[in-house]
């Protein structure tokens, strides 16, 4: 028999409620919402409003949106991701392949503890957020630090101009332009921040325009063919613009009939994507006479797997 592999590869997502009703969409967004990373607020204020308030009310709402776009397997953020891991596990043969998630399940301490049980003894973590921020990747690492001593461990923490990601991004939308035709114009539109924290140096927002800007250098777009926005605000404060929405808008009035739209900040296809943008931005634009496409994430493409496990087998210092 092969020798048992000692090195482990988790890819980790944001996370995902379970069944699409409001019970476990509560249990989600509790978990969410609860971490300091995500919300900054004082505990003594946050807690009574997401318990008394917003759970309650918003619970119902997204459990609804979720069952529009809910797979006959699951959520598709947990079904992508899971065969976007098997699709990795494919070209690691030599390595341990799992996924993880950093709210709900599987959940990642879980996953540290059965590959620690397993005598896994070098561990890549891949935060699967092409563009740091800290909201996101060091959320992860904040459980690494409690839950992953012993291990030889290494973290990606941004891959958002790595040239295999921007390459299977890049004939992704070359490719599905082919098979459509190509929009008036192309909008990358990535989850917002609150500007707050990019003013205090998160520096996430140039990580996005770094990935639009290379993304759109390997499609040969000049600077009038593409935009850069920001979707999924959350609360009153001021979040990054422009917004997506507003931009939609702003496209619609000046006569722009047929835009194509894409998510590179989203390594899979999940609850913003399909109902922020391909249902709601979408009907939004019609609404206002024009036709908005949207073009699906990487998911567990063969490029997008490609592409992961050779970023892994660099960080790790494998031959390619």
């Amino acid at each position: 028999m092969p020798d048992a592999p000692d090195t482990a590869l988790i890819a980790v997502n944001l996370g995902t409620p379970e069944a699409p009703t409001a019970p476990a969409v509560r249990r989600y967004l509790g978990e969410f919402l609860q971490d300091p990373r995500v919300v900054q607020l004082s505990r003594w204020i946050w807690y009574p409003l997401l318990h008394g308030l917003i759970l309650p009310l918003r619970g119902p709402r997204a459990a609804h949106k979720y069952a529009q776009i809910w797979l006959p397997e699951g959520s598709p953020l947990a079904v992508h991701t899971r065969r976007l891991a098997e699709a990795i596990q494919q070209r690691l043969p030599h390595w341990r392949v799992v996924d993880a998630m950093r709210y709900g399940q599987p959940a990642l301490p879980e996953r540290l503890r059965e590959l620690r049980q397993a005598g896994i003894r070098r561990l890549i973590v891949l935060p699967l957020y092409p563009q740091y921020s800290t909201t996101t990747t060091e959320s992860v690492k904040d459980v690494l630090a409690r839950e992953a001593r012993g291990f030889d461990l290494t973290v990606i923490d941004d891959y958002s101009v790595d040239a295999g990601w921007v390459r299977a991004v890049a004939d992704s939308i070359r490719d599905w332009r082919a098979r459509n035709g190509a929009g008036e114009h192309l909008l990358f539109s990535f989850h917002g921040l609150p500007q707050r924290l990019a003013r205090e140096g998160d520096p996430y927002p140039r990580r996005c325009e770094a990935s639009s800007r290379a993304i759109a250098a390997a499609l040969g777009l000049g600077e009038d063919e593409w935009t850069l926005t920001y979707q999924s605000r959350f609360g009153k404060e001021r979040w990054l613009e422009p917004a997506t929405d507003a931009t939609l808008d702003a496209m619609a009035a000046r006569g722009l009939r047929k835009v194509d739209v894409v998510c590179p900040g989203f390594a899979v296809d999940c609850l913003e994507t399909l109902e922020e943008v391909a249902i709601g931005f979408v009907q939004r634009f019609a609404r206002a006479g024009g036709e908005l496409r949207y073009i699906p994430c990487l998911n567990a493409s063969p490029a997008h797997a490609d592409a992961l496990a050779a970023l892994a087998r660099q960080v790790a210092g494998e031959p390619g």
